[in-house]
């Protein structure tokens, strides 16, 4: 299985467009004003248009009204939503648009929340309130058996991204500080090595799945 790449918290055109031409498949843009990476929607607008066709833009928000969330959506062309607050499952049943839901894992007791939710994909990631780390491997293992398009976040850099699809085989990974030379600022190279790495993996599960297969 092909993992899908998100690279997330784009704030400028250069950054877009290294992440595309290094094979990123999914760009995200955070609306959530006093965060560090928040991007207005006419910049996000300006950024959008200037993309080649087939990239999926993915508008992040946090506990807004639907028309907010709405009204950004036709202003800037993204393709889908993701929501990191306290969104209820009838909230994101009435989204026009596809719907990531994410949920912070802590416990095991967080992942039962996820069978309230029929959404496209569900991102999990490690607490806010621990600023170090990455995400619980074991309890996003335990999410990935609730659905097949199970999508990583939560301290990935480029030195760990091929454990973490190894051990868990997400349906995607998406990161946003593990490739920035700064806040607000991507580092190219990092960008295509956290790709890199990411493919590498896949090539080494679909090895080994030929090779299980000829047992």
């Amino acid at each position: 299985m092909r993992t899908r790449v998100k690279i997330c918290g784009i704030t400028n055109l250069p950054d877009a467009e290294t992440a595309i031409a290094a094979g990123a498949d999914a760009l995200g843009f955070i609306f959530v004003p006093e965060t560090p990476r928040y991007i207005t929607p006419n910049s996000a607008s300006e950024i959008i248009r200037a993309l080649p066709p087939f990239i999926t833009t993915v508008g992040v928000f946090r506990n807004v009204e639907h028309k907010e969330i709405e009204d950004i959506a036709t202003e800037t062309g993204i393709t889908s939503v993701q929501l990191h607050g306290t969104e209820s499952p009838e909230f994101c049943q009435q989204l026009s648009l596809p719907v990531v839901k994410v949920f912070e894992l802590q416990t095991k007791e967080d992942l039962q929340s996820l069978e309230d939710y029929s959404v496209s994909a569900f991102l999990v990631d490690k607490p806010k309130s621990i600023s170090g780390g990455m995400i619980n491997l074991e309890l996003a293992l335990k999410a990935r058996h609730h659905t097949n398009r199970l999508i990583l976040a939560g301290g990935l850099t480029p030195e760990n991204v091929v454990d973490v699809v190894q051990y868990v085989k997400p349906y995607a990974v998406d990161v946003a500080s593990g490739v920035e030379s700064e806040k607000r600022r991507k580092d190219p190279q990092k960008i295509k090595a956290f790709i890199r790495a990411v493919r590498h993996a896949d090539e080494v599960e679909t090895e080994d799945a030929n090779n299980n297969s000829d047992l």
